[in-house]
């Protein structure tokens, strides 16, 4: 066949190794541009999953006022008609957090097993709930293995405010009083400060060795549940401090760590940037900046007389 004279082969000329460099050095600056924004939109989103859990956990409280004129004490004691020896406030108000079943089953392990120290018997100590849960701490998701108490505990990202530090018992979530064992915790008209101006609950990860933070049950560092499931914002390292031990007497402050440090377990902090969530005694949600920190001691006590503005 013979071909026209205007007929045209069409040309494919390939990349050059210059062009295919410049558009994959276009491709990373887009991909370095568009991680952060999507890294800020994952943290937004679990920082508002926090407060959303936080927010459905002091609802649950306000409930439990209603049916027992108080709220649960922060960490118990065997007293009262239901002894339930070093169980915290996570325990107590399982059936307003849609848990009952937990609740019965825990009632009825304290039953056979009135020491709760093995998973054997308190199958709750071994027991991750998605209510105690930030999903920026990936530990909490399920239960982790405590090396010096030999163990498997479930973990909770939420404390409850003891006051100042949990000695001087002046919050809401108390400890139980050791010098009269008191069933008892603390009425909103107690709360004299007003509910809108007392700390309830605040985010704190377990500790960076998992000794402390067992929603369940536990000592905590006084032997009273203080870094277990409650915390003073100026809580103390109590004496004797351990030899060689990186933590400071304190008071500690509200500050900035890490899940690896060693004395986060100290103070309220959050995996997210610039601050944590925390509950009032209203059950409203708040996030507090790290800056805030100096209005932490009057807004922690229930009946200070002290007037705080976070406008």
């Amino acid at each position: 066949m013979i071909r026209s004279p205007c007929f045209h082969r069409a040309i494919r000329r390939a990349f050059t190794l210059v062009e295919l460099l410049v558009v994959i050095a276009i491709i990373a600056i887009l991909i370095g541009l568009l991680l952060p924004a999507v890294q800020k939109i994952r943290d937004a989103a679990a920082r508002a999953k926090c407060q959303n859990q936080l927010k459905q956990l002091a609802i649950g409280l306000l409930h439990y006022h209603d049916t027992h004129d108080a709220f649960p004490l922060g960490w118990s004691q065997a007293a009262g008609s239901r002894p339930m020896y070093a169980s915290g406030w996570g325990v107590h108000l399982l059936p307003y957090v849609e848990q009952s079943a937990v609740w019965d089953r825990a009632v009825a392990d304290y039953s056979a097993q009135p020491i709760p120290w093995s998973p054997a018997y308190h199958r709750g100590l071994s027991t991750p709930l998605q209510a105690f849960q930030c999903p920026s701490d990936p530990r909490v998701r399920q239960a982790q293995f405590v090396k010096l108490e030999k163990t498997w505990a479930a973990h909770t990202s939420y404390l409850g405010v003891s006051g100042t530090f949990s000695g001087q018992r002046d919050g809401i979530l108390i400890a139980a009083d050791p010098a009269r064992n008191s069933s008892r915790g603390v009425s909103l008209s107690s709360i004299t400060d007003g509910t809108s101006q007392t700390l309830l609950l605040g985010e704190r990860p377990p500790s960076a060795d998992l000794e402390y933070g067992w929603w369940y049950m536990g000592r905590g560092l006084d032997g009273l549940g203080a870094a277990e499931m409650i915390l003073g914002v100026r809580e103390r390292n109590p004496p004797p401090i351990p030899s060689g031990s990186p933590c400071p007497p304190g008071p500690s402050s509200f500050r900035p760590a890490t899940f690896n440090d060693p004395c986060g377990h100290f103070h309220f902090w959050s995996p997210h940037t610039n601050g944590a969530n925390f509950a009032f005694g209203d059950g409203s949600v708040r996030f507090l900046n790290y800056g805030v920190d100096p209005l932490l001691p009057a807004l922690s006590t229930r009946s200070g007389a002290e007037v705080v503005s976070l406008d």
